[in-house]
């Protein structure tokens, strides 16, 4: 599919004038076409779901999620990897977004880096690369070569694929177990796609990232007791889960998350439980991690 043809590169009929356009009618086609990502999203979401499924069958084998791309796309990936450590206690490497250029391509354009489908490999092998991954392509166009590559290389590895595109029929959809396309449209901007198609591809990461973290135990009801209280704000936002959770008070919290040596989620267990610590984290390990099941855990037998 050539370049020219794709939807995203193609010049939207109601913003011509945009350079003439006031500032205010300007921001109210801006603001409409963007209401276009979610419906984009909302269309494709039995994909999304399928492409959860993969992820939380990989971690649960002790596999990564891996995002992988260029530019926008690119950036978005890295961003959702970097937010999960703090919000559901992962270990950095769990979540790993790689870019085209290198870390540096995320904050410096990296001329050339995205054309080449061999760098993607390296990068992968660079990794480590299992089976028992999940390697997720993020690109706008659907055929750039850098997250071909990327994925082609996973394949090989034997490591489950998703592709999330914003072109349908995109030509990165037979790249991978799962294809996601997002018929974002032409961009009010021709060809700027950092504009709905990266907020439709954030909000994929969103939900990527989020449900299967879900579905892996790292939330209460809809409490991120996984939280990592590093920071005055986060401290609060802990005791604060801690007693919304286990429905006590904040001094009561605030002892428990203290004995639980800052860990929400040992915390909520020891009140719900009415165990100790080291209970807590018996339980826990027991039931996967989950707090549901750790709760409703029998004590152990004695030896």
């Amino acid at each position: 599919m050539d370049l020219h043809s794709l939807t995203t590169e193609t010049a939207h009929p109601g913003s011509v004038d945009l350079d003439r356009m006031p500032v205010a009618e300007l921001l109210a086609l801006m603001n409409a076409e963007d209401r276009r990502a979610p419906d984009a999203v909302a269309a494709a979401l039995p994909q999304v779901a399928a492409a959860v499924e993969l992820i939380v069958a990989a971690r649960a084998r002790g596999g990564r999620l891996i995002y992988l791309g260029a530019g926008t796309s690119g950036r978005l990936g890295l961003l959702d990897a970097v937010e999960c450590p703090p919000t559901f206690d992962t270990d950095p490497g769990d979540v790993v977004g790689l870019i085209a250029g290198g870390e540096r391509a995320f904050t410096v354009a990296v001329e050339g880096a995205e054309d080449d489908p061999a760098l993607a490999a390296e990068d992968l092998r660079a990794l480590v690369l299992r089976s028992d991954d999940v390697v997720v392509g993020l690109t706008a166009s659907g055929r750039t070569p850098y997250v071909l590559g990327g994925l082609d290389h996973a394949r090989l590895v034997g490591a489950a694929t998703v592709s999330v595109a914003c072109n349908v029929g995109a030509v990165i959809s037979a790249h991978a177990d799962v294809a996601i396309e997002l018929d974002t449209g032409p961009e009010v901007l021709t060809g700027s796609t950092r504009l709905k198609a990266g907020t439709a591809q954030k909000l994929v990461c969103n939900m990527l990232s989020t449900a299967s973290m879900v579905r892996g135990g790292k939330v209460f009801g809809n409490l991120m007791v996984d939280v990592r209280p590093t920071n005055a704000k986060l401290v609060d936002r802990a005791r604060r889960i801690v007693a919304t959770a286990a429905g006590t008070d904040a001094d009561t919290a605030a002892a428990a998350l203290a004995a639980a040596d800052g860990q929400a989620k040992v915390a909520v267990v020891m009140l719900l439980a009415g165990c100790s610590r080291e209970g807590a984290l018996d339980r826990l390990a027991r039931a996967g991690g989950g707090v549901r099941a750790a709760v409703a855990a029998p004590e152990p037998s004695p030896s």
